[in-house]
């Protein structure tokens, strides 16, 4: 790990002086730093009115350098992550992979035919879709169904002209169990709450672009991204005339296939896009190779279909028989960028969906079953190995969406520092957003003696706000912090320039 302020020495002499004044700077911030904070939280009305949880602990002697209430449990929100992508990289390390193939119970015939269905099969590969790897900063570009048109395109060279049956988009390489204990209702409509699928395509959501009608009075003009039409949409917006008012209202009940849009929007403006997710993905994304196959020239006989594998009431679904790997003749095979790669875009971003997906991954990895309970048993397990007692937390998913989630600081410093003296220190601080730099920490901290020396996980939902990692001293030394946030009513934005004004006081 790079060590900023460590170079060559000038004399033993210089040495012991150098050491010893840092040793006096650190024991006066150390000394500082408490009332620092306090007076901090004092100034603040936003700070004032919320529940905080704070520890702040050097990781070279192990010292507590501040805490408030760290025994006391908060709800985390996307702070879950650092115990998912903790969990991924050391259970399955950093270069392991997923698949995603095509197969059909036979090869074509001599005539390019498949005499029965098509099978898309998901292996749980969060990037299949326009995301660029390595992260980078930046909105995604590019087209959504590359990964679905390349897979169509192995599929043509292999010389399949006709299928009789359908495309089958089977996801049963993890059990089916879109959604979590804990979240709320609404979460599944927005690609926040995308449902969790070993067949994912484009993040699991699709873009619905709104645009102004031609004249007032028109329906306003709607466009799909990716074009491929899933949902049913009954269009109520109304084009009005220039400089009137933009109101639209979107709905879409849980479990139904028709979006509802009112409103108005006015001629030459800008629109508005509205991301949601998609109920099930693997139907999508056998629709999307079904486009694909039709568009290079593939006759198909049959229509697209989901296949899952449901949790049986009666199971342990935490350590059971899981369907074996599909068998068939293979058609088409794509394989995923390291694992590395992706826990970098799941912390960077806070992208729920992969985060819900490497736990899964980790279950089916390990206990021979994709589902949520033998991920979140497989945590329990690796947080007893770094010596967190299992009544300290509370996990219900692997994103940090549930509400049901609890933590204390305390927990989330110890994992950092079990992290922190792991061989996986380097990839795992790699994974974590950088003040002032990337992800969600690349607009805060800006031109800040913390800047580029944060490296902490965010986390928020209504009423919670977190922030935990880790802060590298300009001494060299490394510090851990967890500061959890919750019942504030006030600005969200009060309460992070208060957590982030905490980390500038651990520089100083």
């Amino acid at each position: 790990m790079r060590s900023r302020g460590q170079g060559p020495g000038a004399g033993g002499r210089g040495v012991v002086r150098c050491a010893f004044a840092l040793a006096i700077a650190s024991h006066l911030v150390a000394a500082g730093l408490p009332e620092s904070i306090e007076k901090l939280l004092a100034e603040s009305a936003a700070a004032r009115a919320a529940f905080w949880g704070i520890q702040i602990v050097d990781l070279g002697s192990g010292k507590t350098l501040y805490e408030l209430n760290p025994d006391r449990f908060f709800v985390p929100a996307s702070n879950t992550k650092l115990f998912t992508t903790a969990l991924a990289l050391t259970r399955l390390g950093p270069d392991f992979t997923f698949q995603t193939r095509v197969v059909a119970d036979s090869p074509p015939d001599a005539e390019g035919r498949i005499r029965g269905a098509l099978k898309l099969v998901g292996g749980g590969d969060p990037n299949l879709s326009a995301r660029a790897i390595p992260y980078r900063m930046g909105p995604v570009t590019g087209n959504p169904l590359a990964a679905i048109e390349d897979l169509a395109d192995q599929v043509a060279a292999r010389g399949v002209k006709r299928i009789d049956g359908g495309i089958v988009g089977d996801d049963t390489w993890y059990l089916w169990q879109p959604f979590a204990e804990g979240w709320a209702i609404d979460d599944p409509q927005y690609d926040y709450g995308a449902p969790v699928s070993a067949l994912t395509v484009n993040d699991n959501a699709v873009t619905l672009v709104i645009r102004p009608g031609a004249r007032e009075g028109d329906p306003a003009a709607l466009f799909w991204n990716p074009p491929l039409e899933y949902y049913r949409v009954d269009n109520r917006i109304r084009t009005v005339a220039a400089g009137g008012e933009r109101s639209i209202h979107f709905r879409r009940d849980p479990g139904s296939l028709q979006v509802r849009l009112w409103g108005s929007i006015p001629l030459r403006d800008r629109g508005e896009d509205l991301v949601l997710a998609i109920e099930d993905p693997a139907l999508y994304a056998a629709q999307a190779l079904r486009q694909a196959l039709e568009e290079r020239g593939v006759s198909i006989g049959g229509g697209a279909s989901a296949l899952h594998a449901f949790p049986n009431e009666t199971a342990d679904l935490t350590q059971a028989a899981a369907p074996s790997a599909v068998s068939g003749a293979e058609l088409a095979r794509r394989v995923s960028a390291p694992l590395i790669e992706d826990l970098r875009i799941t912390a960077k971003v806070s992208q729920n969906l992969h985060a819900e997906l490497a736990l899964r991954a980790v279950a089916r990895a390990r206990r021979n079953l994709g589902s949520r309970e033998a991920g979140i048993e497989e945590i329990q397990a690796f947080l007893a190995e770094a010596g967190i007692d299992p009544d300290a937390y509370n996990l219900a998913d692997g994103s940090g969406l549930a509400r049901l989630n609890l933590v204390t600081p305390a927990t989330v410093v110890k994992l950092l520092g079990f992290m922190y003296a792991s061989p996986a220190r380097e990839n795992w601080i790699s994974v974590l957003p950088v003040g002032g730099q990337d992800g969600t920490l690349s607009a805060r901290f800006p031109e800040s003696a913390a800047a580029g020396r944060v490296h902490a996980k965010t986390g928020s939902l209504a009423h919670v706000s977190a922030l935990s990692g880790y802060v590298e001293r300009p001494d060299g030394g490394w510090v851990a912090f967890s500061i959890l946030v919750n019942n504030y009513n006030g600005r969200a934005a009060e309460v992070r320039g208060v957590m982030d004004r905490i980390c500038t006081l651990i520089m100083e």
